[in-house]
Parts: C-alpha cells; sequence; structure tokens
C-alpha cells in the first residue's frame, strides 16, 4: 500500500515544543498573517482539547493537527488549516459560533459549523444503519446519506477536512479496539471512500481505501500485500527496462515526457480481482507505468509509439481524455504485452490532469492574498454537488447517466425518519408530501408534525438533515385543503395523485355535498348567483350536473377550473366582482375582480373581438389578455390558478 507522501510534517506529540516546530514550519507554506491565524486557532483550541483523545487514542490536538499537516500537503489554504484545528470545538464551548466569529471570522466559523453539521449526520445515522439486516436497504440508506452530505455542505472544504480527518484516524487506527477498528473501516469503505472517489482526491481515496481494507479484509489484504512483496525486486527491474525503451522511443520521435513506474494500491488489485472473477498472476496492471506529456496532442502521439513498441491489449483500453469520468478524471489507458509477453499497463496524461487526479477539487483552491477562486471552479463545484449516481459501475448503464445529467442534488432534500432512515424529497416539500412517501396510509391520517422535535405547521418547506416526526389521527383521511396550491400542503404530484385517489373512493353521495359546497362557495366567491349550472357542467365536459359536483368533491377539478367557465354561462344582468374596463382596437374588455391594474392585449396569441378571452395577471401586477385557446393559457401550471380572471368583450362607448 502507497501511503500519501506528504511534504509537510505531522505533529509527533502534543509537547509544547513539538507544538512550536509545526507552528514554524507553516512559514515556508503561508504567508505571516496566514500562519498568525493559524497559530491561534492552535493556541485557542489546547486548552480546549487538554488531555482529551479521539478513538484511537491520541491526542486531540494531535489528531487536529495531523488532520491539518495533510491538508497543507494537498495546498489548502490557511483558513481550511485553521478552522482543522479548531473542529473539536463546539463540543467544548457554549456559544462557539460567536466566540469564533469574534476571534477568527465569519469564514473560519462557517467551516467550523459544516464539520459539526456533517458529524452530527453521521452519529444520526449509525443507529439506523446498524439496525438493517437486509443488504440492499442498508445500501439504499448509505446512498441517501452519502447525498444528504454533499446537500448540506455550501463549502466543499468541508468535505475535505473530513477526508483528511478520516485519514489520520485511519493512520493510527490500529491501536483502537477491534469493534472500533471494523466500524471505522466500514464506514469508510460505504463513506469516504465514495466521496474522495466522487471529489477526484485521488491521493486520499487510495490511502483511505487500502487502510479499511485492512481491517474489514485482513487475510485477503495480506496474501495481496505478501503476494506484491515476493515479487516486489523481479517487478521493479522489469519495470525499469520498460520505463528505458519507452522513454527512448519517445524521444526518437521528438516526444519529450516524463516515464515512471507507477505504484499499485492493494485496493484496486483486489477489487479488479473480484469483478473480473481473475487470479493476482492474471492482472494486467501489476505492472504499471505512467507517461507525462506536454499536451493532449502529444498525449495520443504517445499512445502510437506504445502501440508500435508492443501489442495492445484492445479490450484494456480506456480514453478517459475525450470521455472524462463524473468526477473529472482524464488520462488514456491502455494495455499491452511487454517483453517475455508480460502484461503492462500504461497510462497517459498531461502535467495538469496528473495535478488535478491527485489532488482533486483540492487543486483549484488559492490561497494567495485576496485573490479569488476561478470562476469554472465554481461551475464546477456547483456540478459536484449535483452528484447523484456514486459507483463508477453506473458510468456504463445508458439509463443511469441520463440520470446522472438531468436529476439535480439541489432539486431534493434529504430528511430524516425519527427511527434514522433517509427519505429523499423534492425541493419545496412539506412534512404531509413526507408522510405519503413514508406510506400512503400515514399521510391520510397525518393530523401534525414535528421537525427536530418541534411542532411545525403542515405546509412548512422541509430542510436537508431535519428529523420528520409525522402525528396521525387513528383514523380518517385527507383534507381538501391540501389539493389547494395556494395554501402549499402538498408540492409532489404524487402525494396530490393520492389524495385524490383517496377522494375517488369515497361515498358519491358525500363527494357530491362536498362539491355542492365548493361550487357555492366559488360563485360567491366570484360574485355569480344567477347561472345554469346545468348548462356549465355541459361546458366543462361533464354529463350531468352531479357528475361536476362529485369531480370537485373528489378533487380531480378544481374550484379555479370551474370559475373559469362561470363568465360564458352568466346572465348579462348578473351581479359580479369589482371590474375594470379597458379600450382596445377592437372594442372594451371588461375584467371581472380587479381594480386598477396596466392592462393589455397578450402578442401571443392576439386576440380579438369575438374571440373568447382570460386576464392573466403579470409578475409586474399588470394584466394580459389571452385567447382562452392560446397555448400558454393551457400550460398555467395549477399552483398559478390564482392568476386567471374572467375577461369578456363589451360593446365599444364613445
Amino acid at each position: 500500500m502507497a501511503s500519501v507522501q506528504h511534504p509537510f510534517p505531522p505533529l509527533l506529540s502534543q509537547d509544547s515544543a513539538d507544538i512550536e516546530r509545526w507552528l514554524l514550519a507553516l512559514n515556508d507554506v503561508y504567508a505571516s498573517d496566514e500562519v498568525a491565524l493559524i497559530r491561534k486557532a492552535c493556541e485557542f483550541a489546547a486548552p480546549l482539547y487538554h488531555d482529551e483523545v479521539d478513538v484511537t487514542g491520541a491526542s486531540l490536538l494531535q489528531h487536529a493537527l495531523g488532520s491539518a499537516s495533510i491538508l497543507i500537503g494537498l495546498h489548502m489554504d490557511h483558513e481550511t488549516i485553521a478552522a482543522t484545528a479548531l473542529h473539536a470545538v463546539p463540543n467544548h464551548l457554549q456559544d462557539w459560533r460567536e466566540v469564533l466569529t469574534t476571534r477568527f471570522g465569519a469564514n473560519v466559523t462557517r467551516l467550523v459549523a459544516g464539520i459539526s453539521d456533517m458529524e452530527r449526520l453521521r452519529h444520526f445515522s449509525e443507529l439506523r444503519e446498524a439496525a438493517i439486516a437486509d443488504k440492499q436497504e442498508a445500501a439504499q440508506q448509505v446512498e441517501g446519506l452519502r447525498k444528504m452530505l454533499l446537500a448540506m455542505v455550501e463549502d466543499i472544504r468541508v468535505v475535505l477536512i473530513k477526508l483528511a480527518e478520516r485519514t489520520q484516524t485511519l493512520r493510527n487506527l490500529s491501536s483502537a479496539s477491534p469493534d472500533t477498528q471494523q466500524h471505522i473501516a466500514q464506514e469508510t469503505r460505504s463513506i469516504f471512500g465514495p466521496l474522495a472517489n466522487r471529489l477526484g482526491v485521488w491521493q486520499l481515496k487510495w490511502e483511505l481505501e487500502d487502510l479499511s481494507l485492512r481491517y474489514l479484509e485482513p487475510l485477503l489484504y495480506k496474501k495481496v500485500a505478501k503476494l506484491l512483496d515476493e515479487r516486489r525486486v523481479d517487478r521493479e527491474k522489469y519495470i525499469a527496462d520498460i520505463v528505458a525503451q519507452l522513454q527512448s522511443a519517445l524521444a526518437a520521435q521528438g516526444i519529450k515526457g516524463e516515464v515512471n513506474g507507477r505504484p499499485k494500491h492493494i485496493h484496486s488489485i483486489i477489487n479488479k480481482m473480484k469483478r473480473k472473477q481473475m487470479e493476482f498472476s492474471e492482472l494486467y496492471d501489476i505492472r504499471a507505468v505512467r507517461v507525462q506529456v506536454k499536451d493532449v496532442e502529444n498525449c495520443y502521439a504517445a499512445l502510437s509509439v506504445v502501440h508500435e513498441l508492443w501489442p495492445a491489449i484492445h479490450s484494456e483500453f480506456d480514453d478517459y481524455i475525450a470521455n472524462p469520468k463524473p468526477n473529472g478524471y482524464q488520462s488514456l489507458h491502455t494495455a499491452v504485452l511487454g517483453p517475455r509477453d508480460l502484461a503492462v499497463e500504461v497510462q497517459i496524461r498531461t502535467p495538469q490532469m496528473h495535478h488535478d487526479s491527485e489532488l482533486g477539487v483540492a487543486a483549484h483552491w488559492r490561497y494567495k492574498e485576496n485573490k479569488q477562486s476561478e470562476s469554472g471552479f465554481d461551475e464546477k463545484i456547483a456540478w459536484l454537488r449535483q452528484i447523484l449516481a456514486w459507483k463508477a459501475e453506473l458510468a456504463d448503464s445508458g439509463e443511469m447517466k441520463e440520470q446522472f445529467k438531468n436529476e439535480l442534488l439541489q432539486d431534493r432534500v434529504y430528511v430524516f425518519t425519527p427511527q434514522g432512515k433517509v427519505i429523499d424529497l423534492p425541493k419545496g416539500a412539506t412534512p404531509v408530501d413526507f408522510a405519503y412517501v413514508v406510506h400512503t396510509d400515514l399521510g391520510h391520517r397525518t393530523r401534525g408534525a414535528k421537525l427536530d422535535g418541534s411542532i411545525a405547521p403542515l405546509n412548512t418547506k422541509l430542510q436537508t438533515g431535519q428529523r420528520v416526526e409525522i402525528l396521525t389521527a387513528k383514523q380518517g383521511g385527507p383534507s381538501r385543503d391540501w389539493l389547494s396550491p395556494k395554501l402549499g400542503f402538498l408540492q409532489s404530484a404524487r402525494s396530490r395523485a393520492k389524495v385524490r385517489h383517496w377522494f375517488s373512493e369515497q361515498n358519491v353521495d358525500d363527494s357530491i355535498a362536498q362539491g355542492r359546497a365548493l361550487l357555492d362557495r366559488e360563485l360567491v366567491r366570484v360574485g355569480v348567483t344567477d347561472i345554469n349550472q346545468e348548462k356549465l357542467a355541459q361546458k366543462l365536459k361533464f354529463n350531468k350536473l352531479d357528475d361536476l359536483l362529485a369531480s370537485l368533491g373528489r378533487g380531480e377539478i378544481t374550484p379555479r377550473r370551474v370559475s373559469l367557465a362561470i363568465g360564458q354561462e352568466a346572465p348579462v344582468n348578473a351581479p359580479r366582482a369589482s371590474t375594470q374596463t379597458i379600450a382596445t382596437s377592437d372594442g372594451n374588455v371588461v375584467i371581472e375582480g380587479v381594480g386598477n391594474l396596466v392592462s393589455r392585449t397578450a402578442k401571443c396569441c392576439s386576440p380579438t373581438k369575438g374571440d373568447e378571452i382570460i386576464g392573466y395577471v403579470t409578475r409586474d401586477r399588470g394584466i394580459t389578455i389571452h385567447r382562452r385557446d392560446c397555448p400558454f393559457m393551457q400550460r398555467v401550471p395549477e399552483e398559478r390558478e390564482d392568476r386567471l380572471l374572467e375577461a369578456r368583450w363589451v360593446a365599444k362607448t364613445n
């Protein structure tokens, strides 16, 4: 297993002299004012942490600064390092937000808050994950937690801090209890390894995966490690010969490049053995080299040189330059039959591709004074937070590729049940939506909700990370108010369909009675007291009035839809709500139920006298007159129906 080699020395002990040596070494990396902030953070944290230790028995301060050393090796900014030193402060101070903001600024405080939020979610999920016997359900819960973690993170540096912390924990895990070793290793394989992979931080990914495997599958790990070690001398000599031949061939073609042997990681070897059902001796990439050339054009030129030197194994070619991996990884991969017909894997990339693949998103952070992050990176971070697919195999599925492209993480919220199960909901979802996702019957019997232990209205929009508890009646059904877009009880079309279905299953007489009450209320609202209701039903495509009333009662048609037809059926002398009259070239238009708003005819359908028309309240609070059959009017969503107003032509007066 090849551990990440960091240029920055870790803290060896909690001794004050060692801490001072660690702080002095910062001067080689950061500006003096940046070092001052990190020193201040260490001096603030040290007395709070005192003699406290982490799960491995290491002192809390040593753990924090060891994690910070890893992040310095990833070239992270000084605020990230300060926040890492302060990461456990929320466990030691009641008013930590105010104190940290005053002493270290809002940016550092936000990072510490993000670390605290991730830790809270992780611990809350442990009970649920441990209780799940079904492997498929457990996998779904782990995936849901991953999504929730990224959805909550406003600054991707928080995730990098957690990855560094976990790497530091694994390095010292041998001194922990067997149960702790298993728990930490399993959580690393389920959560933190995939996070490092998706963020493209290969330096940490390999170490996280290899170290977790050491505890999860110790016998297999030792077997592969032994096989690698037994053949190490022969393999290194063979690779040295390959490097020399390839370097010479590239130079002969005028291609300037750097060729090196590539370290192999035990986790990737075992993964490939399992995935391809191959023995250790059959793997192509036990012997591997990496070629770095100046640009993409030279990458393909170098590939041609490789294939001229040795026969290619065509099934092992991948072009990740033309088709990058979802995490942005780029490189050419090929396998050839080298000298003695032994398989060799060759990776070809540019120095920038190599830099990005090793550091991932960390490569894009800049900590120079007053230098802002690149705009392209801001877009990349936005893209990273849309990630839904977590396993590399999903990239091979066309259907999953489409899902990856079309579903955006920021359009979802992830909340917990009281038992710790993660529920995935559309953004804007309410406790009622949540209840219907958990179980249809729970949705029907919903009467109240608690969010993180506090009573909340049923139309509250849920936020990622909340714990949702539904208060129910022993029996009963949903409220018709839930179907009103204006009241905001339901966001999901699926939830609304379940409510409508419930009403459709109820007694027809009850539905007619409910519909009668709704129709009467709507007639009063629009100011119409004399109307032929049978003709109204026929206009709405119902055979008779009772069918219209039953449909209203079941929630299949909204009162607002009925009111759209009322204006055409009402007698001329029927009392109406307040109106506005506007002049057009063809005649006057009377708009029902509105005061003196600016009005105009729509250019999209250009209504003329004789057309059936309707008014629409625009965002700037004006009114646009459309034809009733205007395509725009046909597509008005249910939640905007309250913007529709009755309108009719009247004779033009002088």
